[in-house]
């Protein structure tokens, strides 16, 4: 069995996705996700012109070997992009072994773990009473647990509220917004919104909260420690983490879980957050870490340190990423939690997909494979929309970390 061709497929059906569509000589295909919100035109060129051609005539079924194949051959490794073309081709190899053995890509990895995957949703509003109301939406659909996001008096676009109740796509035009940021008056408020939610619906449900890097160490243990009557499930992002040693001034002076890694790329980028059990919770994606070659790897290493997974699942990772991380989520033996922002309507006609949710939990099918596909006639008919991440800056015009 060789590789016959690969294709990059780029759609967007309400936010772009970038997909790879592996092709054996037997007929049997693959498919993978390379979505990097902001920058896609950065990863299709780099499969089209780096990747692709090197793995026409390889053994699709040497997929560890075609994973240090386009690692270790790479001398300028790892980074976003990399990472994301690697993610692309390791998903849609699986997906081929998984339709050669007639299994789900569970199977491959060693059996279920558990029958099904808790899943977190975003609940926002404008102010606190608008996020005490969406959370309850939550709740009455099922949910277990939500993140809770509040816009807060005096910043411009606070990060997590989005335009409409289900769906958050952040990346809003051709050059990137301006929003702003204030530490203290997010501080001042936040606690507060957790307050009014544990008073309002009590503790029976996981609450978890998302500070998107934008807190000192000193600020994210301040906010953590205020945090901690509310018994939040994590909080996550509290401290840009490219100094991993900065999570232990926040370690040391809270007992609220921390999470992180959804911008991770590889091991190297939680090792010594792993080892020095600075987190709880290890947010690296199957398409963000190379895929699921290398997202196995690090979930092994957290296993050793009693840290858990809880895979970033935001609507700028395809339904492809989705349904890796859901049979990974169903192996994994030191599962967490998996992120569930829902995609559109029209999102999910492109990528038909076998996973399905209920009671706040999602399930996989038994479909051979990883169960997604991609309809590349409607797929089509969404072409490529230039969009960016938004940018922050301080009152003083500071720039800051969206």
């Amino acid at each position: 069995m060789k590789i016959e061709a690969a294709r990059v497929i780029v759609t967007c059906p309400g936010r772009n996705f970038v997909t790879l569509k592996i092709v054996t000589d037997q007929g049997v295909y693959g498919i993978g996700d390379a979505t990097l919100n902001g920058r896609e035109k950065a990863v299709v060129s780099y499969l089209e012109d780096h990747v692709v051609p090197c793995l026409i005539g390889m053994d699709p079924r040497r997929i560890e070997d075609i994973w240090q194949y386009l690692y270790r051959g790479a001398y300028w490794r790892r980074g976003p992009v990399t990472m994301r073309a690697i993610a692309a081709v390791d998903m849609a190899l699986w997906d081929i072994k998984g339709k050669m053995a007639g299994m789900p890509v569970y199977d491959l990895l060693g059996g279920k773990s558990r029958e099904r995957v808790m899943v977190y949703g975003h609940a926002n509003g404008s102010d606190i009473d608008e996020t005490v109301e969406a959370v309850g939406q939550y709740i009455d659909m099922g949910y277990k647990a939500i993140r809770a996001q509040t816009g807060v008096p005096g910043i411009k676009d606070a990060y997590g509220v989005g335009r409409g109740k289900l769906y958050y796509e952040p990346a809003d035009a051709q050059l990137p917004s301006l929003t702003g940021w204030d530490t203290r008056k997010a501080l001042n408020y936040v606690p507060k919104m957790f307050e009014k939610l544990r008073a309002t619906y009590g503790f029976d449900h996981h609450l978890l909260h998302d500070g998107h890097h934008r807190y000192t160490p000193q600020e994210a243990a301040n906010l953590g420690k205020m945090l901690e009557p509310y018994q939040l499930f994590w909080l996550e992002d509290c401290t840009p983490a490219e100094n991993q040693e900065a999570f232990r001034l926040v370690r040391e002076h809270t007992v609220t879980p921390l999470a992180v890694g959804e911008i991770f790329n590889t091991i190297w980028d939680a090792k010594d957050l792993i080892q020095n059990q600075l987190i709880d919770y290890i947010r690296a994606t199957v398409v963000g870490a190379g895929g699921l070659t290398h997202l196995r790897r690090i979930a092994d290493l957290a296993s050793l340190y009693q840290v858990r997974t809880g895979c970033h699942g935001a609507t700028d990772l395809s339904p492809v990423t989705m349904g890796c991380a859901l049979h990974f989520d169903t192996w994994v033996p030191n599962f967490g939690i998996q992120e569930y922002m829902r995609h559109t309507e029209e999102t999910d006609a492109v990528f038909p997909h076998d996973y399905s949710f209920d009671d706040g939990h999602l399930t996989v099918g038994d479909t051979p494979g990883h169960g997604v596909d991609i309809d590349e006639e409607l797929a089509a008919k969404y072409p490529y929309k230039p969009a960016y991440l938004p940018v922050a800056r301080l009152e003083d015009g500071t720039m800051w970390n969206w």
